[in-house]
């Protein structure tokens, strides 16, 4: 149906307004650039036809080019998100905007050219079949005619194949726009274009497949890079397609896709033999253009062009095998493939450093990188290919299919391909001992002397920018993909892992050989160090068959000394080295030696040592002491040198990377060596200031600052006041305004880690941790991010020196808890909030908290949440705890709180007195810990014992039956000792440890046998409950009369709960 035109209250935009903003906007003038940007995006979005007419410009020749590059850009970025408005864009805008994309593949800018490529693509996803049948009736022909004139013309060049360029890479974004949809609409428009235009486009590629490879002598005819050009815009598409197609093919259980499956079978076995044909041609081009006495520029773009071209293959074969690795091995002419790489992988050994014609290697690093990533893939699978399950299992190694086209072609074309002489395809299925023993032995020697080695650009990117360098080397990432090493290395380890057998003798036999070899040359350096480095990546398989130690005791120890000024090279290895065999557990790091080498290489700055040494071995350091193995009183000799070398190097680095990867060392060996630190944290504290000073506004690396002295502090514990004038302004910074939104956790957690291990809040120096106490209260005012942490700081505090915290803020704090609980805090911070007050209850006495309980509103909100219906009951369950440790710890106090309370409140005490108790039974069963529910019987129990009407009213009923349960559950028993005296409770109940939450991941500081000592003292546990209960009952009775409360609540009770209670209670 058509859409209907725009309605009359959208205005249409006028053209030649448009075009005179487009101008302006296409201008270098600042102030009519920003006036007619504004005025544009008004057009945009209000304004009907503004798109066909912005697209109408773009295609206009007449108008300059900056006015039509700027249109369609424009129209790129806005138009595509409102293609299906009806109100900006009627259905006549839509055709004459399809129609017109078609003009651009003549057009002579890429700018313009690559816009519509995308705007083609996206619209086609969006129009396509439905509003847009003739999409591929207007591309095709285009392609067809310029390919029929590219290939019967000898004179084609790279301008007279403009069209079929660009109408290719439009088919191209078309394709890939299709394949990127994922509902199953999209999924049928793809299949739909795929089997339409699948065997066309193959059939193109084979017909310019002969042309390619047929190029030897026609190297400076602009015709020859036009024809890889488009040769490799055919073949994108086939790409686009078959990476399409082959999750679908794989997972076909039912056979629907078999003219899908034989096609693509038939592109991937093609695919290979064109791989190998155009491989070879590009190395015989390029050692014949070399005998050339120059070479032009066409043939320099012929070669570029080439080595792009076969580059695509490799990233198909690398997608597929992402894809489904198992699936892609079992692929026919797979081995071939893998094999033939191989050979290059052979080749390239004498040509580690890379023949150059004007740039141009000819053997390809990238196209190495992608060897050596097939032949990991191919060692890690080939033990499940050989069983045969796999093979049973998938279709397409059973199946044979004659070579496409390209394929017949290109094995025509092909040089004889060298690999080495066991390692075939028939070798590979007949003999696969002796082929492994060979693959294995072959590619070994071969990684070590090929990818393994140190080239020139290594060792100029080493002396340019040394930290630079040992970052990129130390990043374990994907980085392997994509450099040379780094893929080596990973071949290696896979080889190593999966035929242990064969590479393990191999390279003990290698490590026996060049052992003692002399390295008096560069050659000789980079090749021990190469030796190094397979040692260190297999530690794990040399462990048994490498003595390290005594190596290290006798060989590595006097390399790590030597002066040669080549030496740099080994000592970085041998510092990375020693920190894999040791935090990979080959070794532990028990022995004197280890740290006699790395403290050497971490301070030597002779003619033999550089910064690559020093900061690999202060990597090595981290490594070495971070592990289970670790023997800090083996080490304690050499941590002064170490420390001071690490805030040497972070002083002396450069790059904000580097200083944070010291800082990181230097935090992990202060937490490893524990309170040996405590003798040289003066050491480390004075340098942290200019540290923190020069770093300005890099924020990471301050925040690992504060981690370093969070570290001095955790592990020096009661030997840190010292610290404490260093942690008071770095706290206050790093929770100041500006810097908090970098800082400001990083900056809680040092406090926190101080108060915790802090034995006191006195001034000592003029600095207190008290001077921050102001700040706390201030953030749980206004801070909901810090809530929960703040809130332990402030229990933290209390722990140190309640007392003095309460003389000093206790309306304060007060009010700032009332802040939290009144405010939009989560209910899990107000909780934490009522658990630091029960803290705070019990660490004081009531005369310093009870009248800024009052004053505050602190109460009267508490009593609040417990007559509110909507409290949940974890809330109200909390605020029942802190009632009944008022209860326990003064009853008086709870009492005038109470009446104070009703008279704020304006109600009577007795309202007051029916919320609370209400509560206090019902909330009974949510508690699951019993030593929550001896607090409320205790608590219970302190207001019997006032003898309130309003509580002993509820006795014979709700407080009997409680404290019945309670009772049955808790059970206890006093201990005396051998002379008669009291030795303590014997509490039956207590079997289990508190939660951990308890404890607040206070676990190795000062504050957690702070938290324990409270605990052990709570009277929940020092209290007998019979003899509590027995007392209250006898206080209630002596302030009634005995036969008042005989008759008014004891003859009340049900008999058989009396007499359990007075079983329980006589017992």
């Amino acid at each position: 149906m058509m859409n209907p035109p725009p309605t009359s209250r959208t205005p249409t935009v006028n053209s030649d307004e448009l075009l005179h903003i487009v101008t302006l906007a296409a201008s270098q003038i600042p102030e009519q650039l920003k006036a007619s940007t504004d005025r544009l995006k008004v057009l945009l979005d209000t304004h009907a036809g503004t798109y066909n007419a912005l697209h109408r410009i773009a295609a206009d020749p007449s108008q300059p080019l900056q006015v039509r590059q700027q249109s369609i850009i424009q129209f790129k970025n806005a138009a595509l998100s409102h293609w299906r408005s009806r109100k900006l864009l009627s259905e006549d805008d839509r055709i004459q905007i399809r129609h017109r994309s078609f003009t651009f593949l003549s057009e002579a800018d890429d700018t313009i050219a690559e816009c519509n490529e995308l705007i083609v693509g996206k619209i086609a996803r969006l129009d396509y079949p439905h509003n847009w049948p003739s999409l591929f009736n207007q591309l095709m022909p285009v392609v067809q005619e310029g390919l029929l004139s590219l290939t019967s013309s000898p004179n084609a060049t790279i301008q007279s194949t403009l069209s079929l360029r660009r109408s290719l890479k439009v088919l191209n974004s078309v394709i890939k726009e299709f394949s990127n949809m994922k509902m199953l609409t999209g999924i049928k428009t793809m299949s739909q274009v795929t089997d339409q235009l699948r065997n066309i486009i193959l059939e193109y590629y084979s017909r310019l497949s002969p042309t390619i490879l047929s190029i030897g002598g026609l190297l400076e005819q602009e015709r020859t890079s036009a024809c890889i050009t488009v040769a490799h815009l055919v073949y994108k598409c086939l790409v686009r397609m078959a990476l399409w197609s082959w999750p679908r093919i794989i997972k076909d259980a039912k056979g629907e896709l078999t003219e899908l499956q034989e096609w693509f079978l038939q592109l991937f076995q093609s695919s290979t033999a064109q791989l190998r044909a155009l491989s070879e041609l590009r190395i015989n081009l390029i050692l014949a253009v070399r005998t050339m006495p120059t070479s032009g520029p066409v043939t320099t773009l012929s070669i570029d062009r080439l080595t792009h071209h076969i580059r695509i293959f490799g990233k198909f074969f690398r997608r597929l095998q992402q894809l489904d690795p198992i699936k892609f091995v079992e692929l026919p002419t797979c081995n071939e493939m893998v094999l033939y790489y191989w050979s290059k992988v052979v080749e390239a050994t004498d040509h580690r450093e890379g023949d150059m014609i004007q740039g141009t290697n000819v053997l390809s690093e990238s196209v190495n990188i992608i060897q050596f990533v097939f032949i990991r893939c191919k060692i890690r699978l080939l033990p499940y290919t050989q069983s045969g399950s796999l093979y049973k299992q998938w279709s397409f190694s059973k199946r044979t299919l004659p070579d496409g086209p390209l394929s017949e072609r290109a094995v025509q074309s092909r040089k004889p391909v060298r690999t080495h002489p066991e390692m075939t395809h028939s070798s590979l299925t007949s003999h696969p001992q002796r082929c492994h023993s060979s693959l294995s032995s072959t590619l070994s020697s071969c990684l070590s002397r090929v990818s393994f080695l140190l080239i020139r650009p290594d060792l100029e990117g080493w002396m340019a920018d040394p930290e630079e360098w040992v970052n990129e080397e130390d990043k374990e990432n994907e980085q392997w993909e994509f450099e040379l090493r780094p893929c080596g290395e990973r071949v290696l380890m896979t080889l190593a892992a999966q035929y242990r057998d064969y590479v393990v003798p191999l390279m003990e036999s290698t490590f026996k050989e060049m052992i003692d070899r002399p390295t008096a040359d560069l050659a000789s350096v980079v090749q021990k160090e190469a030796l190094y480095c397979a040692i260190g990546r297999c530690a794990t398989k040399l462990r048994d068959v490498i003595p390290f130690n005594e190596w290290m005791r006798h060989k590595l120890v006097v390399e790590a000394r030597e002066t040669d000024p080549n030496f740099p090279i080994i000592k970085r290895r041998i510092a990375w080295m020693i920190g894999k065999w040791i935090s990979d557990m080959c070794v532990p790091a028990s022995d004197p030696v280890i740290w006699e080498i790395l403290v050497h290489l971490l301070q030597d700055r002779g003619s033999g040592s550089d910064a690559v040494v020093r900061l690999t071995a202060a990597n090595a350091v981290r490594e070495c002491v971070d592990t289970a193995s670790f023997d800090a009183a083996v080490f304690s000799p050499f941590l002064p040198a170490t420390v001071t070398e690490l805030l040497k190097l972070m002083s002396d680095a450069d790059t904000m990377e580097m200083k944070q990867r010291l800082a990181r060392s230097l935090k992990v060996v202060i937490e490893c060596v524990d309170q040996q630190i405590v003798p040289h944290i003066q050491m480390v504290a004075e340098q942290i200031p200019t540290l923190w000073t020069a770093a300005g506004k890099e924020w990471l690396f301050k925040a690992q600052l504060l981690e370093v002295m969070k570290s001095l502090i955790m592990s020096s514990k009661e030997f840190s006041a010292s610290l404490v004038p260093l942690v008071i302004p770095l706290v206050q910074e790093s929770l100041s305004p500006g810097v908090a939104i970098n800082l400001d956790e990083d900056g809680v957690n040092l406090w926190l880690a101080a108060l915790r291990n802090s034995t006191s809040l006195q001034s000592t120096a003029n600095s207190s941790l008290l001077q921050l106490f102001p700040l706390a209260m201030a953030l749980l005012s206004c801070n909901l991010d810090l809530l929960g942490k703040i809130t332990y700081i402030v229990e933290s505090y209390f722990f140190v020196d309640a007392f003095l915290v309460l003389q000093t803020f206790s309306l304060d704090l007060m009010n700032a808890f009332m802040s939290v609980m009144r405010g939009q805090a989560l209910q899990t911070n107000q909780r934490g909030v009522l658990n630091c007050v029960n803290f705070m209850m019990q660490l004081a006495p009531s005369s310093l908290w009870g009248e800024a309980v009052l004053r505050s509103g602190f109460f009267n909100h508490v009593i609040k949440i417990l007559g509110d219906d909507e409290s949940s009951s974890a809330m109200l369950t909390e605020c029942v705890f802190v009632l009944a440790r008022i209860a326990l710890t003064d009853r008086e106090m709870f009492i005038r709180l109470v009446s104070l309370a009703a008279q704020v409140e304006n109600v009577h005490e007795a309202k007051i007195w029916e919320i609370i108790l209400d509560q206090f039974w019902r909330q009974f069963d949510h508690m699951s810990e019993p030593r929550h529910r001896k607090l409320l019987a205790l608590g219970i129990a302190s207001l019997v014992s006032t003898g309130r009407p309003e509580v002993l009213e509820r006795v014979p009923n709700e407080i009997f039956n409680l404290w019945t349960d309670v009772l049955y559950e808790v059970r206890e028993s006093r201990n005396h000792t051998e002379d008669g005296e009291d030795g303590g409770l014997n509490l039956y109940w207590d079997v289990d440890n508190v939660p951990a939450s308890y404890y607040a991941e206070s676990q190795g500081t000062l504050e957690y046998y702070r938290r324990k000592s409270l605990l052990e003292h709570d009277p929940v546990r020092t209290l007998q409950l019979t003899t509590s209960i027995a007392s209250a009952l006898q206080a209630a009775e002596r302030t009634c009369g005995a036969h008042i409360f005989k008759l008014d609540y004891l003859d009340k009770t049900d008999p058989t709960v009396l007499k359990q209670l007075q079983t329980e209670l006589a017992g």
